[in-house]
């Protein structure tokens, strides 16, 4: 091999050691006619051979004959010339050329059990040898789940030559799982085959443990006992973390819900009931988004929810400023009045959704960068509820952002602590009302978006989350964005713990009734508001 002399040459054999270390575990070459053709003879002996010898090659076309042979496809002419059925009531075809063969004369190529068991142990070195490391680590996962005596070598050949450590991780499982439950192997190699299933620390290994087929009592018992003990431990903690991130998972969804609210109610003293129908309208507004992105810019069509987001605030955000300037308005400071309003303009937006897209949910697409998930140890974390828990977090800053940063802001933070005050200094109140109703209306709509990517988009959307939303602006306190945001991540964690110990209504119910006996004690919320309009 020449020295790698120069830069280009040097990139050259860079690339060529990377290639070879993450190269299938299996170089695959292409089976021969002689090879495929050897399946077809009745030796058992020899037929064994075979087996072994196509299994050698590597090649995809090498499982998918032996997969043929296991399940009764392979045909043999006189000749011994080997054919596939692909599907039942195909033709039979040549595996290599795909050419249809006459079947006049075929038979089908029977296996015995210890036939049965080479083709177990040659699909498996196949499996742990596809080029696709994501495929390898399956392999390997089915093994320890399914472990295999017979597959022992297999697998530890397949560990000598994988080099990717998630594969290896996973290979170390199948064959610690493979020796527990193998009593030809010596107690030693069992007892570390138990030590490396407790580290791996999972119910799935934990269901391995109890699997296992151990002389009650003995040495490998006991010690088995102590790892699932430890295991159960350890799965124990990883549930109340796994809890907590429900819990704020939830809490990032009551906190897009409410925030908007928490605008409009502090500023402005409305009891929206129609709050809940601004999020329908922006989950509505996703949903057509995607649509028009699906049909018309198809190659775009992840940027469609960035795109529904502005749309959703501009719809829900003009919707709102026409409840407020036509219904709103003339009911300020009648609240049981305002209530009555806005719940019967939430029944007629209702009753237009279902007239416009009909009564049956709507599906929103999650698109490809909020689908998925990833493991943090035992902790299974989706896309869609960190990209919304991050949202929410971020929306919630852009908004303190405009209270503290702009003059609207300003105007906005002196009507809700001092209305007549703020007249009497020449700020405009009504139309500061009808920017802050429009503005938590917007966030309503740009609400749904978010939500639209875990919940059915459908009319009755807005009304899950209106009693909660009202819940959570109690609890905070009016007004207050550092109250909207402990009050929703407090109830939401408070739910996902209660839930599980008393089911999900009675969580529900539970929840509200602290929050009566709170406010009780604490009328104004965990942050009262400041101010005269605070009296």
């Amino acid at each position: 091999m020449a020295p790698c002399r120069g830069v280009p040459a040097l990139r050259t054999c860079l690339l060529a050691v990377t290639v070879l270390l993450t190269a299938p575990a299996v170089l695959a070459e292409a089976p021969t006619r002689e090879q495929i053709d050897a399946l077809g003879q009745r030796n058992l002996r020899a037929l064994e051979g075979a087996v072994s010898t196509l299994a050698a090659t590597g090649d995809p076309l090498a499982r998918q004959v032996l997969e043929a042979l296991g399940d009764g496809r392979l045909f043999r002419d006189g000749d011994r010339r080997v054919s596939i059925r692909s599907e039942p009531g195909g033709s039979l075809r040549d595996p290599l050329d795909g050419a249809v063969v006459d079947e006049a004369g075929t038979r089908v190529v029977r296996v015995s059990n210890r036939i049965r068991r080479a083709l177990a142990a040659a699909l498996a070195e196949l499996s742990l040898g596809d080029p696709d490391p994501a495929a390898r680590a399956r392999a390997a996962s089915q093994f320890v789940d399914a472990p295999d005596s017979a597959l022992l070598a297999a697998l530890e050949r397949a560990l000598e030559r994988e080099v990717i450590e998630d594969v290896r991780a996973e290979l170390l499982l199948a064959i610690a799982s493979t020796r527990l439950g193998d009593e030809g192997v010596d107690a030693g190699a069992r007892l570390k085959a138990i030590e490396t299933l407790e580290a791996a620390g999972d119910a799935r290994v934990r269901s391995r443990l109890l699997a296992a087929d151990l002389e009650p009592d003995s040495a490998l018992d006991t010690r088995r006992v102590a790892a699932v003990s430890r295991i159960d431990e350890s799965l124990a903690r990883w549930a109340l973390v796994q809890n907590l991130w429900y819990g704020l998972s939830m809490g990032s969804v009551l906190l897009l819900a409410a925030l908007g609210l928490a605008i409009t109610f502090g500023v402005m003293r409305v009891i929206n009931m129609a709050h809940g129908e601004m999020v329908m309208l922006g989950a509505y507004t996703a949903y057509v988004t995607q649509t028009l992105f699906r049909d018309h810019l198809p190659n775009l069509f992840d940027a469609s929810l960035l795109m529904a987001l502005p749309l959703a605030f501009a719809v829900s955000g003009v919707v709102g400023v026409v409840i407020e300037r036509t219904v709103i308005r003339r009911l300020y400071g009648r609240p049981l009045e305002t209530l009555l309003a806005t719940w019967g303009i939430s029944l007629i937006l209702q009753q237009l959704v279902r007239s416009i897209f009909g009564a049956s949910n709507r599906p929103v697409e999650s698109v490809e960068w909020m689908s998925g998930a990833f493991q943090l140890g035992q902790l299974a974390i989706t896309y869609n509820r960190l990209w919304i828990l991050l949202f929410a977090l971020a929306v919630v800053g852009a908004v303190a952002l405009v209270l503290q940063r702009t003059s609207l802001g300003l105007q906005i933070r002196a009507v809700t602590q001092n209305r007549a005050m703020a007249e009497e200094v020449g700020i405009r109140t009504d139309r500061v009302d009808m920017v802050t109703f429009g503005l938590g209306s917007g966030i309503a709509g740009v609400a749904g978006v978010a939500l639209s990517q875990i919940e059915n988009v459908s009319p009755n959307l807005g009304q899950t989350y209106i009693i909660d939303s009202f819940m959570v602006i109690v609890f905070g306190g009016v007004g207050n964005l550092l109250g909207t945001l402990t009050g929703a991540m407090t109830l939401g964690v408070a739910n996902k713990f209660v839930e599980p110990a008393f089911g999900a209504v009675a969580a529900k119910v539970l929840i509200l009734a602290f929050i009566v006996v709170f406010i009780q004690f604490r009328p104004q919320g965990l942050f009262p508001q400041r101010g005269r309009a605070a009296d």
